[in-house]
């Protein structure tokens, strides 16, 4: 195997074996435990860049591909590849993955070389979901992820952690089981657990609307889209700051992924059959969950909806593309959906990130979440106000940050499929920016909320050093989002070809 094609299982077990050493390290010494949770999650990341660097965006063919066999008796392969589809998310991981581990440096006290060793050990699961080919192999590692953040949430978490855990457990893994059940028919039906295989599987339009709707009850529960959404808000409210991070900046996205891999290229048929169904979920996410985002006095609970909101947007930009190729406007509606939600998860990374990492740093300070028990924060943390307002505006998609170029995307796609489609999902430039900037204007803004508010201590170097680095790679990608597409393009536009081709 060459140094190249060995790239992604580098990034899959160099941040597992690093969880494993920084959890037999022990806490003895906490500050050099935290130095090799960090110096594993920046190498991870150094040895990720090659796959944007080497990366050949002008083929959709899989690439860095790896294929070993690991249970021969069922033809079931260690089997590792991405495209322009899956490296954007690759990248995000190992990207947000370190600003995990500044952010919790001194925050965790209580045995950091286990919250740490978490961290690292999910990251490695979730960068294996994004490059596994081998359907086997997909289910175990994206089985194997709720196991960290189950600890993280139930032990570092709050205090109706247990609660949380349970939920978002039975949630993640009950929708699983029904995927299995899928994956397992269409391995009798193909002989083979490869992934494109099962692309190029010829479905009878039943078939097709069971294993849809077994992948949607998987896919929908991660995302999440109403109406299986509630689990979320609890364990974002119950998690620690770290969890809230990649439970929103990841592992939401591993649902949208979901349905690029799965759902879409097997079963273009249901999915064309049942989009009215995903596109209306969508929608309500869209606008109803942003009105129930405007009601919350928990700035957790807010951002939480906001993220259920805002990922309407990616599954919106996905399925009105059946519409969009039924009119015969395959080239530019239908990609640009597509782009528009991808752009999106990688934008809501970011952001929603960065929000949850702002509130952090007020609860730690302050141990409170509750909106009402702040006010005027900006006479006494100038700079960590000026980092939130700027969040905030890109949550709430002004143009020039990434918040804005992916949802003007699907509204222009969304546009091409239906005007009140556009319309409706509009309205989140007015209900986003309502409840955003309504919590910053009784946050940041104003007179000095009490006496606690007055003492507060503006943002220190490793505060300013993770959201500086969030608040750059917001306006790079809301001022120059094309490196991003062109990785992405021709991926995309073999996904739909695919899709528009293989219908019966």
């Amino acid at each position: 195997m060459t140094a190249e094609a060995a790239i992604l299982s580098a990034t899959i077990w160099l941040p597992i074996l690093g969880g494993v050493i920084v959890l037999g390290s022990g806490d003895r010494t906490p500050q050099v435990t935290r130095r090799l949770a960090l110096g594993f999650a920046v190498l991870t990341f150094v040895v990720s860049l090659p796959l944007y660097f080497g990366f050949d965006p002008g083929t959709a063919e899989m690439q860095f591909v790896e294929k070993v066999p690991w249970i021969p008796a069922f033809d079931v392969h260690y089997y590792l590849g991405v495209d322009g589809i899956s490296m954007p998310l690759i990248l995000l991981t190992t990207f947000i993955s370190i600003l995990v581990v500044i952010a919790g440096w001194e925050v965790i006290q209580y045995k950091p070389s286990q919250y740490m060793a978490a961290f690292l050990i999910m990251e490695g699961l979730m960068i294996g979901v994004f490059c596994a080919l081998d359907a086997m192999l997909f289910y175990v590692f994206w089985e194997a992820m709720l196991i960290p953040m189950f600890i993280i949430i139930g032990v570092w978490g709050g205090p109706n952690r247990v609660y949380a855990t349970i939920k978002f457990f039975l949630y993640t893994f009950l929708g699983s089981v029904f995927m299995l059940v899928a994956l397992i028919y269409m391995y009798f039906q193909s002989g083979s657990m490869e992934i494109l295989a099962f692309h190029d599987l010829k479905l009878g339009l039943t078939e097709q609307i069971l294993i849809f709707m077994a992948f949607l009850l998987a896919f929908a529960v991660k995302v999440p889209m109403w109406p299986v959404h509630t689990w979320l808000p609890d364990a974002h409210v119950e998690a620690p700051t770290g969890g809230s991070v990649i439970l929103a900046a990841i592992m939401l996205k591993i649902g949208g992924y979901g349905f690029l891999r799965f759902s879409l290229p097997i079963t273009p048929d249901a999915s064309s059959e049942l989009d009215w169904l995903i596109i209306t979920m969508s929608l309500v996410a869209v606008v109803y969950i942003g009105f129930v985002a405007l009601v919350q006095q928990d700035m957790k609970k807010l951002i939480a909806y906001s993220s259920i909101a805002h990922m309407g947007f990616v599954t919106l930009g996905f399925f009105v593309v059946f519409i969009i190729t039924t009119r015969g406007d395959v080239d530019s509606g239908a990609v640009l959906g597509m782009q528009g939600g991808m752009v999106q998860m990688v934008s809501h990374g970011f952001i929603s990130a960065a929000l949850f990492l702002c509130v952090g740093v007020l609860y730690d300070r302050l141990h409170s979440r509750e909106i009402s028990d702040y006010g005027g924060v900006v006479n006494v943390m100038p700079w960590f106000a000026a980092f939130l307002v700027f969040f905030a505006m890109a949550n709430a998609g002004l143009p020039g940050t990434s918040g804005f170029v992916g949802e003007f995307m699907v509204i222009l796609a969304s546009f091409r499929a239906d005007f009140w489609f556009a319309f409706l999902a509009a309205t989140t430039l007015i209900i986003g920016a309502a409840y955003t900037l309504w919590m910053v204007k009784r946050v940041v803004f104003g007179e000095v909320g009490s006496d606690k508010v007055a003492v507060l201590e503006d943002i220190n170097r490793r505060e300013a050093l993770v959201l500086g680095t969030l608040a750059v790679a917001v306006l790079i990608l809301g001022v120059w989002p094309a490196p991003l597409i062109e990785v992405m393009d021709v991926s995309i536009e073999n996904l739909v070809r695919h899709i528009t081709v293989t219908k019966l």
